[in-house]
């Protein structure tokens, strides 16, 4: 473990206080960890998406706008190959929210998710990406096919 030291002046310190207490972080190491690999992931994935992720779609949408729940559907149904679950919750008497996990090359999975995000009707669309990296190819037993897993990116 390497350390570092740096130097905040009297406010931001307090500030950055009362964000590791609300997110509950038992010290100010644990929250810096895991400020910097947010900030790494992001920097990742701002860059040319290559290689496998997971990711996080979700969005809202007014299920009474004409046709818009069958074409948000349909849209899962033909990139079922990225789609892994769905979760659908019922707001008030107009709007649901989505949240959809995918799973797949990078790439595709933006595609999939702007394509969703711009039907018209949906709202407040975001995609949180997590980088993945192979960690290994097997099968997992003598007659299964060879298959990798996939572990978040370190």
């Amino acid at each position: 473990m390497e350390r570092f030291t740096i130097s905040l002046d009297s406010s931001l310190a307090r500030q950055f206080d009362g964000l590791i207490a609300a997110r509950g972080y038992r010290n100010r190491s644990e929250a810096v960890r895991d400020l910097i690999r947010g900030t790494l992931e992001g920097e990742r994935l701002r860059a040319e998406p290559a290689g496998w992720c997971v990711a996080n779609l979700s969005y809202v949408f007014n299920h009474h706008e004409r046709e818009l729940a069958e074409r948000l559907t349909a849209l899962q149904h033909q990139h079922h190959d990225l789609t892994v679950a769905a979760l659908h919750s019922h707001l008030d008497h107009e709007n649901c929210l989505e949240s959809v996990i995918l799973r797949g090359p990078a790439a595709a999975v933006r595609r999939f998710a702007e394509a969703l995000i711009a039907e018209r009707g949906v709202r407040h669309g975001s995609l949180n990406v997590i980088a993945l990296e192979a960690e290994h190819r097997h099968a997992h037993d003598d007659h299964g096919t060879p298959h990798v897993h996939y572990r978040p990116a370190r």
